[in-house]
């Protein structure tokens, strides 16, 4: 036995943000939401996906965001998804180079770190 793939991400939210989950995550990021399963649906979140990048938002009732933890995302034009994030009103953060690759850190509408790296 042994693991084939990441198959998809989840991050939490809270409840009732769906509209700012949208605006960041489809908006800034590009990943179109796609319906979540009906026998789901009822959590609350939303689902952005386009082929093998799935990213999930569940909806967490003592929400705390991801300040450490993070997914790291493989972009093209690191720096323009950076100034659109900035320009959109969302933090990015620089950090420390990483060989071979172009970084930042851009935080959600509820404060989730997520990385973005572009190789060099």
């Amino acid at each position: 036995m042994r693991l084939e793939r990441l198959e998809h991400v989840q991050l939490a939210m809270p409840a009732g943000a769906e509209a700012e989950a949208e605006a960041f995550y489809e908006g800034v990021l590009g990943i179109p939401q796609v319906p979540k399963p009906p026998q789901l649906a009822g959590r609350g979140g939303c689902w952005f996906e386009r082929g093998d990048l799935k990213v999930h938002l569940g909806v967490e009732a003592d929400f705390r965001p991801a300040t450490k933890a993070h997914p790291a995302f493989i972009v093209s034009d690191v720096q323009g998804l950076a100034q659109a994030a900035v320009s959109a009103g969302y933090r990015v953060v620089d950090d420390e180079p990483l060989e071979d690759y172009d970084r930042v850190y851009v935080y959600d509408p509820f404060g989730n770190r997520i990385e973005l790296m572009e190789p060099a």
